[in-house]
């Protein structure tokens, strides 16, 4: 992915073309003479028909288009994620804002920008000077995340099992498959936002946006590799996991609630 790295002053350069009104053929009498009443707005001002005086007045100026800074930002965001999850950015190294910004073909500013929101996501942390630290993140947070996971989503999924009827489990369906179709591609990166969509598609069935967004984040954090590892998970882990989801399904539409607290407890013993 390599966001544009075009500046400002071209887009306002473009913004201010004004391109002519060309005339439809409907507008074009058989003596080939181009009726102005029809015609007018697409590239001359509004007050141009017979009887209406301008009197020298300007045209009311364009609106510039915005610079969408933000969706840079964003593409950057979701860039790094993915080199956290992959490991090309490894625990425990810094990384300058300037560097990154050439290898995505930006300039450091959005970089900069989505570093920051990663350091308050706890997956980064300033070094003066310098830039950014990947954190180093050992088996005992990865162990806290894990549990705090449970605590939150376990509940939810054995309430969710006694009331969402069958039908609303199985339009899931297609959800789960996606997984597993990640999962034996091997990319831990696309495996990892498939897990998500999964999982927050089952918490949506609550319908507590503070719920789906909080547990969203730490299942995000859970997936960043621990220091001394390059990638999170083996394509073997990643298939185990998926199926655990089609396997959960099933239990959910055949209405086994025991089956189910089985197979919750056991989905979140680990990181998932």
């Amino acid at each position: 992915m390599r966001p544009s790295a075009q500046g400002a002053p071209e887009a306002e350069a473009a913004a201010q073309v004004r391109v002519p009104a060309q005339p439809r053929s409907a507008d074009v009498d058989r003596a080939g003479n181009v009726d102005r009443a029809r015609t007018r707005g697409a590239g001359e001002p509004v007050a141009t028909a017979r009887g209406e005086h301008t009197h020298g007045e300007p045209p009311p100026p364009r609106p510039r288009p915005l610079v969408q800074r933000s969706s840079v930002r964003g593409q950057i965001l979701d860039a790094l994620r993915t080199a956290l999850v992959t490991g090309e950015l490894r625990p425990g190294e810094v990384y300058s804002g300037p560097a990154l910004g050439e290898r995505f073909g930006v300039s450091a500013t959005p970089v900069r920008e989505a570093m920051q929101q990663l350091a308050l996501e706890g997956a980064v942390e300033v070094v003066p000077n310098r830039g950014f630290r990947v954190v180093e993140r050992g088996d005992r947070e990865l162990a806290e995340l894990a549990e705090v996971r449970a605590l939150i989503e376990v509940p939810v999924w054995l309430r969710l099992a006694r009331t969402v009827p069958a039908e609303r489990w199985a339009q899931l369906r297609p959800l789960a498959e996606a997984a597993v179709r990640a999962a034996s591609a091997g990319c831990p990166a696309t495996y990892a936002e498939a897990d998500r969509a999964f999982h927050r598609a089952v918490l949506a069935l609550a319908g507590n946006d503070q719920l789906v967004h909080i547990a969203g984040d730490l299942h995000r954090r859970a997936q960043w590799p621990p220091a001394g590892i390059r990638a999170a998970r083996g394509r073997a882990d990643l298939i185990a996991d998926a199926h655990e989801h089609t396997a959960l399904l099933d239990a959910l539409i055949a209405d086994d609630q025991e089956l189910v607290r089985t197979l919750v407890g056991e989905h979140f013993t680990g990181t998932r």
